[in-house]
């Protein structure tokens, strides 16, 4: 996602967490191959502050903000309602749900018309999921406030959209301590592409979004790049 907006001409910040560092530098070198800057921004969304801050960094260092992408989540699975803890649905929540409200609200200001507000999603939020309990019910919260808000930023000419992938290869998948060794094997095989997709395969979703001359007429809608899964059930 990132090297595609800066093939589009964009700078790009990336939020991550201070054990991502390799990862971020890594993405960041990817960005500059395109040539442009890369701002990369260490810390955790749970906390609000964190997410204003965020976004001051932003505008102060490349000079505005005109995307805001909110692609971060905690996904810890659970193979029975018990195993459901407070502490996972609060993580969950915060992750999901409330670093969204806080960056919406601290880059509101900052955006105009043309510019766009990215969610991620999850075919999990438009279906539910039985193993992925918490993180299923947040994304799908995620999902209405998108639409709840869009109209409000709709009046000032700001386009407030989600995308919802389905099975993606990505280091998420691996972060989930309860995700079993054989489902990573099979992941996706269960949808009518019978694989799970690549990063490069929905990032062009979010392209397409940030783009007021293509989707200047999407105004809260779900983008779902899930292989057909939500199309077939």
């Amino acid at each position: 996602m990132a090297v595609l907006y800066a093939r589009e001409g964009a700078d790009v910040a990336v939020v991550h967490l201070p054990q991502e560092q390799a990862d971020a530098e890594e993405t960041r070198r990817a960005v500059r191959a395109e040539g442009r800057r890369c701002l990369l921004l260490a810390g955790d969304l749970a906390e609000a502050a964190f997410c204003r801050e965020v976004v001051e960094a932003t505008v102060r260092e490349l000079g505005g903000l005109n995307i805001l992408v909110n692609n971060a989540a905690h996904l810890n699975s659970q193979l029975d309602l018990s195993q459901l803890s407070y502490e996972d649905w609060d993580r969950s929540f915060k992750v999901n749900v409330y670093a969204y409200y806080h960056l919406v609200q601290a880059a509101r200001p900052h955006l105009k018309a043309g510019d766009a507000i990215i969610a991620t999603a999850s075919e999990e939020a438009l279906k539910g999921s039985d193993t992925m309990i918490d993180y299923a019910a947040a994304k799908a919260a995620l999902v209405n406030f998108t639409k709840s808000i869009a109209a409000h930023l709709a009046k000032d000419g700001i386009r407030a959209n989600v995308v919802a992938p389905g099975p993606t290869w990505t280091v998420l998948n691996v972060a989930d301590p309860n995700m079993p060794q054989e489902g990573l094997a099979h992941l996706g095989s269960e949808g009518p592409a019978g694989r799970v997709a690549q990063p490069e395969e929905i990032a062009p979703a979010y392209v397409y979004l940030a783009s007021d001359a293509d989707s200047s007429y999407t105004i809260g809608e779900i983008i779902a790049v899930t292989g057909g899964l939500t199309s077939t059930r």
